[in-house]
């Protein structure tokens, strides 16, 4: 099966729309967000030696850290969406559209049908490849600094939760629409899954 289609083959149907700007789906994703950053949050401040951490701004080390915190986790937020960026060009070398609204950053394909395989590995390119990197950082910070281990918890726990509609269509893809040929138009915030009939 080919990675992408430009056009919608015959014989497909759709099956399943995702919009994140839809006022429902944005309000669902935001509630398993929150609980997806609070199971991440769990280990880390149950591990957290708060009194190694001075919280006022009056410690240089501490307000370093608050900066470098505050960079990452916009950092994050645009390496997310280049991540996904990457694997889609990769994988299709098709024109790629990038975004923010009030609830969603995003990127997408929206000119092509995308194969199953090609969507999943765009979606799970994101958690796979920050999970990587962050958590080995995290560990390795509690025993080096526990107020720059905090900040990148915190990052951490922004990236987890920051992928569950990532996360959720991977589920579908995963679970429910597990015919090779499924394929998915991409646009960014909606995402619409075609099987074939």
């Amino acid at each position: 099966m080919e990675n992408y289609y430009i056009s919608l083959p015959e014989g497909y149907r759709e099956a399943k729309v995702v919009d994140a700007k839809k006022g429902s789906t944005s309000a669902l994703f935001t509630i398993f967000s929150f609980v997806l950053s609070a199971l991440a949050a769990v280990p880390i401040l149950l591990n957290c030696d708060f009194s190694a951490i001075s919280l006022g701004f009056e410690d240089k080390q501490t307000l370093i850290a608050y900066i470098v915190m505050f960079i990452g986790m916009i950092a994050y937020i645009v390496l997310h969406e280049l991540t996904h960026g990457m694997a889609y060009k990769a994988l299709t070398h098709q024109k790629l559209t990038y975004g923010f609204t009030l609830t969603v950053a995003f990127c997408g394909v929206p000119d092509i049908y995308t194969s199953r395989k090609t969507a999943l590995i765009a979606l799970a390119a994101p958690f796979i490849t920050f999970s990587v990197i962050l958590i080995p950082v995290v560990i390795w910070l509690h025993s080096v600094s526990m107020v720059f281990y905090l900040a990148f918890g915190i990052i951490f726990v922004i990236h987890f939760g920051g992928c569950v509609g990532d996360l959720y269509m991977m589920y579908l893809l995963l679970f429910k629409y597990r015919d090779p040929r499924t394929l998915m138009n991409d646009t960014g915030p909606k995402q619409t899954i075609y099987i074939p009939e």
